[in-house]
């Protein structure tokens, strides 16, 4: 380490952000732009190096994070990089997009408040680029095995990556008209500037890989007549089957799934549409599901100027520390956060039924009301207790005139087709089913990201790609270890 006692001198500071007036009339980045590099190399600082580093066991990437924050602290930002790149591909995007699992697992949060890693892989990343530490990679020879990669979400991306570097030739087939999966259409700009995903894309297509966008597999390619084509065939479609709620008036115009809303705001952004056409200007907005989709949904209907905003959760707010019985250190613990939305909800007071952030807590749904004319006007909800049995006498009535479910995914998609055309197995969850080598049952096909994991973290998707790669080069090539696996198909994330 770089000051033996800098998690004892220096307190933790974290990435400011712009002032909420400020950062909800625009779709930029929440954090002062240039406020991260001054203060990174201290808080790298504060890592402890220690002897058992179980950051890198609470990370699924295997991120060297004591080594990096080493370089950091000493200002070598090229080794810096070096190391970060090692084990992840697309460190800017878990930088600004991953809940940071590592500095759960850090072992200065057993006491103290955890070193910022997340903040100072975000400052390598976005430094590698303005320094030219990220060139493309090309692979110096070809293999001359063809693979197809299904899905340019995080799993998608990372697996391509890796098989163009080791000398395949690969192909990625995205549904949507630009590549990014979730990362483009579902994270709002405000989270995640595009720019930072182009710049990847760009870099992958100078390496050698190839992108079919606009192309559902299953659909407008045969799925089987894909698999002829390909040496391999990697499916990293995601979990998008969202999950619905089956309560009384359901039915009523004005009621959309997340994955149906925030898109149409990203395409305003993009600069595909002028306006969104479910746009909360001037509505009563009601989001059922406590998660970050539901955050994010909240953070778009604030800058859409939305006449209030409420976020219903199921569970019980959490306490501020962490419950050392229930979730031991190094887990994952469930702690009241403040996202930037909820912050910018709580400042602005977008939701007068809520306590402080725009969250009603132990809220549950028991059904919509219309306003006459086929639309919805209200949502009727119950406090629920631990067990999420209704309290009697707690029933409100909210307005809503949009309501947004974001309730989660069940699984891939299968009304495309790409699933019964291929004849690939599902597990009990509806996932795709897969061995401990990533391989489903039809020989060739491989599954990985959330599509066969279920709904999960960017990093673990991240992860996923990473390891089918190296699956998949194993068995085009006959060679054992030339790729890294940081996971296996069982691996889960540290849970007591």
């Amino acid at each position: 380490m770089a000051d033996p006692k800098g998690f004892l001198t220096t307190p933790r500071e974290e990435w400011p952000r712009r002032p909420v007036g400020e950062r909800v009339r625009d779709w930029n980045e929440v954090y002062v732009p240039g406020a991260l590099l001054p203060i990174v190399g201290p808080q790298a600082d504060r890592c402890m190096d220690c002897g058992v580093p179980f950051c890198h066991q609470a990370c699924p990437l295997g991120n060297l994070i004591p080594e990096w924050n080493d370089l950091v602290a000493r200002e070598d930002w090229r080794a810096a990089a070096e190391r970060l790149h090692a084990t992840n591909n697309f460190p800017e995007f878990t930088g600004r997009l991953c809940p940071a699992p590592c500095e759960a697992g850090c072992v200065l949060a057993i006491n103290q408040p955890a070193v910022t890693i997340k903040n100072v892989e975000c400052a390598i990343a976005d430094r590698a680029w303005e320094e030219g530490f990220a060139p493309p990679a090309p692979p110096e020879r070809l293999s001359g095995r063809t693979v197809a990669v299904i899905g340019s979400g995080p799993a998608g991306l990372a697996a391509a990556q890796q098989l163009t570097r080791a000398g395949h030739t690969v192909a990625v087939y995205e549904r949507d008209d630009r590549i990014g999966g979730l990362m483009r259409y579902g994270i709002p700009e405000f989270k995640m500037e595009k720019r930072h995903l182009e710049r990847r894309v760009e870099q992958m297509r100078a390496e050698g890989t190839k992108f079919r966008t606009s192309t559902t597999v299953g659909r407008d390619v045969d799925a089987a007549e894909l698999r002829t084509r390909y040496d391999a065939v990697v499916l990293a479609t995601g979990a998008t089957a969202w999950r619905e709620l089956a309560v009384p008036g359901r039915e009523l115009a004005g009621i959309h799934q997340a994955m149906e809303y925030l898109p149409l705001a990203n395409r305003v952004c993009e600069g595909d549409l002028e306006s969104s056409p479910l746009s909360a200007a001037g509505r009563h907005v009601v989001i059922v599901g406590g998660g970050d989709t539901g955050a994010d949904c909240l953070g778009t209907a604030v800058r859409e100027g939305a006449a209030s905003v409420t976020q219903l959760d199921i569970y019980a707010r959490p306490g501020p520390e962490r419950d050392e019985d229930a979730e031991p250190w190094p887990t994952y613990p469930k702690v009241y956060r403040l996202s930037a939305a909820h912050e910018e909800a709580g400042a602005l007071r977008t939701a007068p039924a809520a306590d402080a952030d725009a969250r009603l807590f132990a809220a549950s749904t028991l059904r919509f009301s219309g306003d006459g004319e086929g639309r919805v006007g209200a949502l009727h909800l119950v406090e629920v207790d631990s067990g999420r049995r209704a309290v009697p006498g707690t029933e409100r009535v909210l307005p809503a005139d949009l309501v947004l479910l974001a309730l989660g995914f069940s699984g891939p998609d299968r009304e495309d087709g790409l699933v019964a055309r291929l004849g690939v197995a599902l597990s009990p969850r509806g996932t795709l089913a897969r061995d401990a080598g990533f391989a489903t049952n039809v020989p060739g096909v491989f599954a990985a990201g959330d599509a066969a994991r279920g709904q999960s973290l960017i990093v673990w998707a991240i992860a996923e790609g990473r390891a089918v790669a190296a699956a998949v080069d194993r068995y085009l090539t006959g060679a054992a270890g030339r790729l890294p696996a940081p996971i296996t198909p069982d691996d889960r994330p540290m849970t007591v």
